[in-house]
């Protein structure tokens, strides 16, 4: 499934500091019929954080303070880890939290 990937706020620099990636996650490989954010937080953790993944990710899910939208929507709206993604969905992540 081809997705668009966006990171910002400082995530970016977890990504050697790319802040737009053009991925293709596969499904069927998996034996799954739907990709979930939940599968898709795993895959980016796998496969695009290159550092300090403890950062981006407390569990499961984004830590407190990381922003993310599906398609300009805030995730919270649509399910969170449940939510389906379909072919070319954009995924922003956008850190709220900044150091000081």
């Amino acid at each position: 499934m081809q997705l668009t990937l966006e990171f910002g706020g400082g995530l970016e620099l977890l990504c050697n500091s790319v802040k737009i990636h053009q991925v293709n996650v596969g499904t069927q490989a998996e034996g799954m019929k739907q990709l979930t954010m939940k599968h898709l937080l795993s895959w980016v953790r796998t496969n695009l954080i290159k550092e300090r993944p403890e950062m981006f990710m407390k569990g499961d899910t984004v830590r407190p303070g990381v922003l993310v939208l599906i398609n300009d929507c805030d995730w919270e709206l649509s399910g969170q880890l449940e939510t389906v993604l379909e072919e070319k969905d954009v995924v922003v992540f956008i850190s709220t939290l900044h150091g000081g």
